[in-house]
């Protein structure tokens, strides 16, 4: 029994650090916009997160068959358009507007699941949907009641990641998650290196503390964030690992006011509060909704490292 508290101390641990090792991705992510295009920002941070997670799981390669390669690839090419446009939004707005407008994916999986699996969305559900809705208005629209490029750019993205969540509950069943995870991230750094040769110039010249800041994204946010999730969830209920998680949207905006500079207004806090409300309703433990909950958890497993 002490055995079991000292895990699930160890657990919520990895957990909460994970949420605030995602929550400072977004504020790395702004500052290396700065120096790298963001199809490049995401070809390097895929391939060294790729690298790095292929290096530790060598053996687990040997599983590879058609059946993991053509998952893969289709669950790569919806990482890739999430964090692509993501990024390419980032650079509009703020990273704590950016943390929590992508957050708004967590909202959208139990109606997305709910029509793949045919089943009602629960009142609660609908309830966060549209508190995310409101908070959504309050942190993005304008007096004039537009929404700026960036914030509506992102909000994409978010769907992009509801649906990739969604498509991993599905298509990783009876499927090897670390091998999936790393046919993930090689399918997203392939279509962000060819979208780059395509699309964008690559630096010139790049400062050091660049360096640092894909180093930091390829091998912490990405890679570690993997291990460490995947650690926290094996001894943590999906429910309470869902909550401790969706603190990196509290964590993205903190560093944004600190680091960054963003004005913590009256209205940026009114809004991040509804949206933050919203994502704790929607991942509390529905009643009959044990199915939906594990979805929810084995997408975030198998790629939403988002940040």
């Amino acid at each position: 029994m002490e055995q079991q508290a000292k895990r699930r101390g160890w657990a919520t641990a990895a957990l909460f650090l994970t949420a605030v090792i995602w929550g400072g991705g977004f504020l790395v992510v702004k500052t290396s916009t700065d120096v790298f295009p963001p199809a490049y920002l995401l070809a390097i941070r895929f391939s060294l997160g790729c690298l790095a997670l292929a290096a530790v799981f060598a053996k687990r390669l040997r599983k590879i068959d058609k059946a993991l390669l053509w998952r893969g690839a289709l669950l790569g090419t919806f990482l890739f358009l999430g964090y692509y446009i993501q990024t390419v939004g980032i650079m509009d707005t703020t990273p704590g507007k950016s943390a929590f407008l992508t957050a708004i994916y967590c909202i959208l999986v139990p109606f997305l699941y709910g029509i793949v699996d045919q089943s009602r969305p629960e009142g609660k559900a609908v309830a966060a949907a549209v508190l995310g809705v409101a908070g959504i208005g309050v942190i993005s629209l304008d007096s004039g009641l537009a929404i700026g490029r960036g914030d509506a750019l992102t909000l994409v993205s978010g769907v992009f990641f509801a649906v990739h969540v969604v498509s991993v509950a599905r298509l990783s069943r009876g499927q090897d998650v670390i091998v999936l995870t790393i046919l993930q991230f090689a399918a997203a750094a392939a279509l962000s290196w060819v979208t780059g040769l395509l699309t964008e110039r690559f630096p010139v010249q790049i400062p050091p503390s660049a360096l640092g800041g894909m180093a930091f994204l390829g091998f912490v946010a990405t890679a570690l964030g993997l291990l460490l999730q995947n650690v926290g969830q094996k001894y943590t209920h999906p429910a309470a690992a869902s909550l401790i998680l969706s603190l990196e949207s509290v964590f993205g905006a903190l560093f944004s006011v600190v680091f960054y500079g963003e004005q913590a207004t009256p209205q940026l806090l009114l809004g991040f509060g509804l949206v933050f409300a919203a994502i704790l309703l929607s991942q509390l433990p529905f009643p009959g909704l044990h199915r939906r909950g594990t979805a929810l958890e084995t997408g975030r497993m198998a790629g939403r490292n988002e940040r």
